[in-house]
């Protein structure tokens, strides 16, 4: 493990109540401890929990738009404002790694064919030439390797839940062994469940380390699975 703590520095914090600085968790942050080498940051859309792993990725040195520290391309608001007010502790330090951002993967993909890597470094195929689950395994399988921190935003947009496993697989691979560490920011709860893993909520204006059962993920899967007809029949029904 090599990330350790997540410190906000909150002295050198502007002083207006605009995004990223308005989010209630952001707000509250002062530091986060991680203590595993797979984490996973939880909670709904708008929480803070996607903003706050692109300013670990800015701080990392990687490129905001997606990529690692040698990727330079650039999508419309990929900047980070929050990754000049926190700080990284480390032990020992890398720079090896990488960070997905599903929604700019197109453009990562177009980036790596500009640079005539595609063939040689994914599989022999080109990323764009491969269904958008088989180009997410292709990044996992070939790009992926030892001794690296991959922070990753929602990795599942693009993957079946067959492929959410065989992504498990490769995140056991590349961690058991402690010389890798991830943060995923995801809703899955197939990924959730990977054992042993830190979930971190950011639900309820606070940062809070929960069990893989209290996650909503798993309860309301649990629940739509074991009562699928009264679910629906309570949402569908008219008012």
């Amino acid at each position: 493990m090599y990330l350790k703590r997540i410190t906000l520095q909150k002295e050198k914090l502007p002083n207006d109540n605009h995004f990223p600085f308005s989010i209630p968790v952001i707000k509250r942050l002062d530091q986060l401890d991680i203590s595993s080498n797979v984490t996973f940051f939880v909670g709904e859309n708008g929480s803070g929990k996607s903003t706050l792993l692109e300013a670990v990725a800015d701080k990392c040195g990687f490129n905001t738009a997606g990529g690692g520290r040698n990727n330079y391309f650039d999508v419309h608001e990929s900047n980070s404002a929050l990754g000049n007010f926190i700080t990284l502790s480390w032990m020992p330090k890398v720079t090896n790694g990488f960070f997905l951002r599903a929604e700019t993967f197109h453009q990562f993909a177009t980036h790596i064919d500009s640079i005539d890597e595609g063939s040689q470094a994914y599989g022999g195929k080109s990323l764009h030439h491969q269904s958008h689950g088989e180009s997410f395994l292709s990044l996992f399988q070939y790009r992926f390797q030892q001794k690296a921190i991959y922070l990753l935003d929602e990795p599942e947009a693009a993957l079946s839940p067959q492929r959410q496993l065989a992504f498990l697989r490769i995140l056991h691979d590349l961690s058991a062994n402690g010389n890798s560490q991830f943060i995923i920011a995801t809703h899955s709860p197939i990924l959730l469940g990977y054992p042993d893993a830190t979930i971190f909520s950011f639900d309820d204006d606070s940062i809070q380390e929960i069990d893989y059962e209290d996650t909503d993920h798993y309860q309301i899967t649990r629940y739509f699975l074991d009562n699928r007809e009264r679910f629906l029949h309570e949402i569908l029904k008219d008012e």
